[in-house]
């Protein structure tokens, strides 16, 4: 796998940044430092947002300059970015785009999701010159070994294949790659004039875009994902590494269609599904660390009943990737919300954006 690969630091640098510490604290070093630069800083990694483009139907790509205190990725990885809204920090996880002209350089897609401040915020109000702060790379949906990779991509999930598929023009474009990407409609499409560049310099990568609300008169199908669309748009589906990114349901629904029958699945939410917030049934949460005690619905993921009451854990993605919210599980037992298995194992790790508890819960925060 090939990483994007940032300026490195010298010798000289780090013993430069060596005595600068026996002077100043990070902090304030960061403070003063970015008068001079904005992405200048002590080992924070930040970017700047150098370009910014539509690129469908609120959607938008930034492209971004890292420092270089910024970690390589690898295609198909996600990044927590940090901004500031209105005063407050906020965190939200974001798939980088490798560009193969530029290496200092990446993107990142993001999709306007209703009622969603930060997706609104980079949509609609960030502008050349801003900076951001950037979490290291997670995620383990990256290019398999596999001759043959199929990707199947909802909505804003279409953001980890762009990636994917410039990688696999890099390696060689060898065996064959089929991208079947479903959207609502045709101005939701994102990277489509890309997408027809490649498929029309490369035979063995195959595009299909569905649309779910209409209806072009060259379309197959208009249907969400099922197994008559697998079967007629892909050949020896057993000889495939298969990738799935969208909305949770249409990943897990991806995933009990293929799993049994490719090579690999590997598949990536980017929410968790909409459940039905019991408010009848409460249970009890303690909080070690902070010594509080507070009363949830058992239907809220744990994360989302916590920030109800004020309370902010640190959290990353929000769709149980990133490990940023795991704590420890002292007594009780909960629930993931998308395997739906339950654990009472005391000192067990908790990913708490996507776990609810099932019954009254101790828990390291």
């Amino acid at each position: 796998m090939n990483a994007i690969v940032f300026q490195q630091q010298s010798s000289l640098q780090i013993a430069l940044k060596t005595t600068i510490q026996s002077i100043f604290s990070p902090d304030y070093f960061d403070f003063w430092v970015r008068h001079i630069h904005p992405t200048w800083s002590w080992q924070r990694p930040l970017a700047r947002i150098v370009a910014r483009k539509v690129e469908g139907r609120d959607s938008v790509t930034l492209t971004l300059k890292p420092n270089r205190h910024a970690k390589p990725f690898l295609a198909g990885q996600h990044i927590n970015i940090t901004t500031e809204i209105n005063g407050m920090r906020v965190t939200r996880s974001y798939s980088p785009t490798l560009l193969t002209q530029q290496k200092d350089l990446f993107n990142i897609t993001i999709k306007r999701i209703r009622g969603g401040k930060v997706s609104t915020w980079f949509t609609e109000y960030a502008k050349v010159g801003q900076v951001v702060e950037l979490g290291e790379p997670f995620g383990e949906m990256t290019l398999s070994q596999h001759q043959k990779h199929l990707f199947l991509a909802a909505g804003s999930g279409i953001t980890p294949f762009i990636s994917l598929i410039r990688e696999w023009v890099k390696q060689g474009a060898h065996g064959q790659a089929t991208l079947i990407y479903w959207a609502k409609t045709q101005a939701e499409l994102c990277f489509v004039e890309e997408f027809t560049k490649l498929s029309d310099a490369y035979s063995n990568l195959n595009i299909h875009y569905i649309l779910t609300q209409e209806k072009p008169e060259n379309q197959q199908f208009g249907e969400r994902i099922n197994q008559q669309i697998l079967q007629t748009l892909v050949n020896n589906m057993n000889e495939h590494a298969a990738y799935a990114c969208g909305p949770a349901e249409f990943v897990e629904h991806a995933r009990g269609l293929t799993q049994m029958i490719v090579k690999d699945f590997h598949g990536e939410a980017f929410s968790i599904p909409v459940i039905d917030a019991d408010t009848t049934q409460m249970v009890n949460i303690q909080l070690s660390k902070s010594n509080r005690s507070i009363s949830v619905p058992v239907g809220q993921s744990i994360l989302t009943a916590l920030e109800d009451q004020g309370i902010k854990p640190a959290s990353g993605c929000r769709m149980g990737i990133c490990n940023t919210c795991v704590c420890t599980k002292q007594m009780g037992t909960t629930e993931h919300l998308l395997s739906k298995d339950q654990d009472s194992e005391i000192g067990s790790s908790v990913r708490i954006c996507v776990s609810r508890a099932r019954t009254d819960l101790t828990l390291d925060l």
